[in-house]
This record gives structure tokens, C-alpha cells and sequence, in this order.
């Protein structure tokens, strides 16, 4: 190699990512000690941004586009290197080319049970699990805060990071959502949503952008969902007489269809069962007199429960609570209620507090004086006179539409009668 050919070796001609692996968020460009001559060509690709860094320091950033570096495209470093007058030497920076497309299919869930407060459930413990996508929207303050040095800066490094801050959040703003657990699964895509909003903020401190959030299933303890999977079994079962007796029946000829396999005693007493059965469920056809309905069973008042003195009480029966001194103002709860309540507050209680007789009518009116600028009163028609009643005095009682000359109320005319009225004006 000659003299010419080992110097212009020295100086790198060509800046580009070629190669782009699914997983690399950040990629060093390879200098070797070489330096960058100017008029170099610099190509960003769609889907990439250079940034320059000289000293530790950053310096300038490219968007996709292909570049002849000169001390114009370059005034940051110009700046640094205290080029002011355009001078074109070689130059040593580092570049970084950063990846900024969405990188998707992320997993995040809940190390530990979030316990929160269902509206119809009460505490309960629940985990959830989705996936998230993410790409670099700000490759500068990513540098600074997590790439550092780092050459291959790849999503397995940043994963778990993202995934705990998404956990956080998402713990915080599910047990605020105030949505029973029975309609979670309706919600999924709003409160995915809701997360992704709240949580960006802290993306963005590192240079990340949340682009999506996605819940795919919110999971309780398992013998939280066999219990709710024993209920609603119960529900879609309906009459259980019914119920028993088809069981008894199929019990019945399966056994018949295995012959030498059967327990004689066993089928007698099923089929004993189901006689008794039929025969509480028909009704007499021998005459009218012998057809009687069934009556239902009565139904059910439901548990109460007190809170007095500090403690709670229960459960009770609605005819119990006035034994345990039930007053309108005791706090009482039952199931079915969001919390507690007066009990007078209470549609189904009000028969336990017998109805206080109203006032007594007033058997005399009471009236008002207006005299001097003040009002006085309440008075009886008999102290209407000892203070002075005039027929200019304005007056007021109960069902008066307003204040009237005592010589407009009928009912004041025996007073004013006794009293002289005022004397003729002087001629």
C-alpha cells in the first residue's frame, strides 16, 4: 500500500446503516479511530435518525435524507470545534443511527395480585396481563438517559424497564376505575387507552413513545372464578326438582344398560326417591275437594346487620332489629347495599318506627307589628293593642299574601273599634 493510499485510508468517505436487526433500537456507527472527512456522505435511511456526538457531547441530528457533511449541515459541531470561517479539516464524532419504527408485540402483566374494591364483589384480587408497542420519538434525550456508550443499544435492555413503569400505572388506574370486574371485559380497549395516556408522560422522560396499549385478559384467584362459576351454573340450571329428578333418572338407566354391574339396593332407593318425588308433585284427581294448591314458601327478608356503640351487629332478621334498639338513626346494612344507611333512610324499615303525631294546631293566631322601622312580635291580638296599635300600623300574620294597614284586616276591626280615631286636621 503506498504513502497516498494508507493516509486516505484514514478518513471515512461513506456514513450509513445497512444492516437493521428486528430487535436493535441503536446502532454506533464503527469509526476505528478514523476520521470523518468533510464532504463525506452521509445517508439516513427512512426509518432511521443520525445524531453526532463530539466530546460526549450532541451535536447535530439528521433526519432520513442523504447529506454531503459540511460546516453548513454541521453547525453545532462547527461551533464546537470553533470552525468560523468554514474550515474544512477531517474530524473525529462518533454517530449514532437510531431506529424510530414501531417495535411491537411486547409482553407486560402483574408480578402480584392487585387487590382492589368491587362495587358488587368487595375486595378481591385480581391479574392482568397484554402487550404493549413502543418506538424512539425523541433519539437525543434517549441517548442521554439509557443508550449512554453503548454501541447495539437492543429492546431487551429497555423491556423490562418500560414493562415495570406500565405495571405502576396500570395498578394506580384500575383500582381507581370504579367498573365492576363482571363488566371489565367490555372496557379492555378504554382502559388500555386510559393507561397509555397517563403513563406517556414518563415515556417520554427516556425519549420513548407509548403508540400502544393492549389488556388482553384481567384473571381472578381461582376459587374466586369456581365459586363464580358455581353461581352462574345455578342460574342456568333453574328448577332444581326438576333438575334431581332428571339426574335420578339418567343415574337409573345407566345402571339398567350394565347388567351384573348394579347395587339392588341402591336402584330401590332411587326409584323410592323418585316416587316420592311424583307423588308430591301430583295433585288428587278424585274429587275437587281433594285438589289443594301448593303453597310457596315464604320469602325471604334477608340479613341485616347494626353498627352501634362501635361494633357491628348481626346478622338479623328484619323482625329482630327492633329487639336489638333499632332507632331511626341506627346505621344498618344488607346485602345488595352499596353501603350504610339510616335506617330510617330505608323504604322496607319505616313500618318498624310507628308515625309521630304532627304538632298541634295553634288555636290563636300570631301576629307581627311593624312600628318605628322594626318589627315586633310574634303577638297575641290582645298585645296588638298594649303596643300601640294605630289603624296606620302595618301588620302581618300566617296566610296573609303580605303587610297591611290593621284597617284593612277584618279580623282587627273589634280594636280598632276601642280606640278613638285621630282627630280632625286644624282649619
Amino acid at each position: 500500500m503506498g504513502f497516498f493510499d494508507k493516509f486516505s485510508s484514514q478518513f471515512i468517505d461513506i456514513i450509513e446503516w445497512l444492516y437493521s436487526s428486528d430487535n436493535t433500537i441503536s446502532y454506533r456507527f464503527e469509526r476505528h479511530k478514523n476520521e470523518i472527512k468533510m464532504g463525506a456522505k452521509l445517508t439516513v435511511r427512512p426509518g432511521q435518525v443520525a445524531v453526532f456526538v463530539n466530546e460526549g457531547k450532541i451535536a447535530d441530528v439528521f433526519s432520513p435524507g442523504m447529506y454531503e457533511l459540511s460546516t453548513q449541515n454541521l453547525p453545532i459541531i462547527s461551533t464546537l470545534k470553533g470552525w468560523k470561517y468554514g474550515f474544512n479539516s477531517p474530524f473525529k464524532a462518533e454517530v449514532y443511527f437510531f431506529s424510530t419504527k414501531v417495535f411491537t408485540n411486547f409482553k407486560w402483566g402483574t408480578a402480584n395480585p392487585i387487590t382492589i374494591r368491587d362495587p358488587e364483589l368487595g375486595p378481591v384480587r385480581l391479574r392482568a396481563f397484554g402487550n404493549y408497542s413502543f418506538r424512539v420519538n425523541d433519539p437525543s434525550k434517549l441517548l442521554q438517559e439509557l443508550v449512554s456508550t453503548d454501541g447495539l443499544f437492543q429492546t431487551d435492555e429497555i423491556s423490562d424497564h418500560l414493562r415495570n413503569m406500565i405495571m405502576t400505572s396500570f395498578a394506580s388506574w384500575v383500582g381507581e376505575n370504579r367498573t365492576p370486574l363482571f363488566d371489565l371485559a367490555s372496557h379492555y380497549r378504554s382502559l388500555g387507552e386510559q393507561v397509555r395516556q397517563a403513563i406517556q408522560t414518563d415515556f417520554a422522560q427516556v425519549g420513548i413513545e407509548l403508540t400502544q396499549l393492549l389488556i388482553e385478559n384481567i384473571s381472578l384467584p381461582a376459587e374466586v372464578e369456581a365459586a363464580l362459576d358455581k353461581r352462574a351454573s345455578m342460574g342456568l340450571l333453574g328448577n332444581m326438582q326438576q333438575y334431581t329428578q332428571y339426574q335420578t333418572a339418567q343415574a337409573i338407566e345407566k345402571s339398567a344398560q350394565k347388567p351384573g354391574t348394579s347395587n339392588a339396593g341402591m336402584e330401590l332407593g332411587m326409584g323410592m326417591a323418585i316416587a316420592n318425588q311424583m307423588m308430591n308433585g301430583m295433585q288428587f284427581q278424585s274429587s275437587p275437594q281433594q285438589q289443594l294448591p301448593m303453597t310457596p314458601p315464604p320469602p325471604s327478608q334477608g340479613q341485616w346487620y347494626l353498627y352501634q356503640n362501635n361494633q357491628q351487629l348481626g346478622p338479623f332478621s328484619i323482625n329482630q332489629l327492633s329487639q336489638q334498639g333499632l332507632t331511626p338513626q341506627t346505621q344498618v346494612w344488607k346485602a345488595g347495599m352499596d353501603a350504610w344507611k339510616a335506617a330510617s333512610e330505608i323504604p322496607e324499615l319505616t313500618f318498624l318506627f310507628p308515625a309521630a303525631p304532627p304538632p298541634p294546631p295553634s288555636m290563636e293566631k300570631q301576629w307581627y307589628m311593624y312600628l318605628n322601622g322594626e318589627k315586633i312580635g310574634p303577638l297575641s291580638q290582645e298585645q296588638l293593642s298594649q303596643q300601640g296599635l294605630t289603624r296606620e300600623t302595618h301588620v302581618w300574620t300566617n296566610g296573609m299574601e303580605g303587610w297591611k294597614k290593621a284597617s284593612e284586616v277584618i279580623e282587627l276591626a273589634f280594636l280598632l273599634n276601642s280606640t278613638p280615631p285621630p282627630p280632625p286636621p286644624l282649619m
